[in-house]
């Protein structure tokens, strides 16, 4: 139950409904890829593959949740904060698709189901929760692997939940019920969200140590550290 979220597979959710996710999944990665590609160049374009990999390795990599529940890196919100949410979530797609059709993780006609919990709830949808704690948070570099940290452990759920919203709209087992469906997925993937927090946490941090320019969501923030030290410096003439 700890990948369902993500990996979903085929027949689990039906025909119809599946489509209509595989379309909107289609026209939603257009859009990005569009978005994305103004924001990619010469330091952008490595660090979007090093991040797909890096997310890819880490979703191969399963830890323990609770007796009998694994979970692993869904790497949404990692890969929106380090290389921006249009670039994020189409990586995080590409990595779907590489795993359903090299690794059979994941039904390749539940892809589509699986990018809009991954790419555009976890990524997109956490990239927004990022921006709303950070603005809350002391406009400094350490805020920027704390805000991380909490947007991704909240996007973990949200994905479950919006896989939960797919099973009411096209769920074929008919002796689950949705409530029970809700309560184990929600349930499980809260504690799944402890691990991508520190996961993100600490990834983001050590960039963050290095290479703090090369951080897209943390762009606003050093902004605003260059204009105060200017502040101060002027202040002092």
């Amino acid at each position: 139950m700890g990948r369902t979220a993500v990996h979903i597979p085929d027949g689990f959710i039906d025909a119809p409904t599946s489509i209509a996710f595989g379309v909107a999944a289609v026209a939603g990665l257009g859009y990005c890829l569009r978005r994305g590609s103004a924001e990619l160049d010469e330091r952008a374009a490595p660090l979007a593959g090093l991040t797909a990999a890096f997310v890819f390795a880490g979703q191969m990599l399963n830890f323990p949740v609770a007796a009998g529940t694994s979970g692993h890196l869904l790497g949404g919100v990692l890969a929106a904060v380090l290389v921006g949410p249009w670039i994020g979530a189409t990586c995080l797609a590409v990595v779907l698709l590489l795993q359903a059709l090299f690794f059979a993780d994941g039904g390749l006609t539940a892809l589509g189901l699986s990018t809009v919990n991954m790419s555009f709830v976890g990524a997109l949808g956490g990239y927004l929760v990022y921006r709303g704690v950070l603005r809350v948070l002391p406009q400094r570099r350490a805020s920027v692997p704390i805000a991380a940290a909490v947007a991704a452990a909240l996007s973990v759920p949200l994905a479950a939940a919006s896989f939960v919203l797919q099973f009411a709209l096209g769920g074929t087992v008919e002796d689950l019920s949705l409530t029970a469906v809700l309560a184990a997925m929600v349930g499980v993937h809260v504690l799944i969200g402890i691990g991508e927090a520190v996961i993100t946490f600490l990834t983001v941090g050590l960039v963050m140590s290095s290479r703090p320019d090369l951080v897209h969501g943390a762009r606003g923030v050093l902004r605003r550290e260059r204009a105060a030290e200017t502040a101060a410096v002027r202040s002092t003439a």
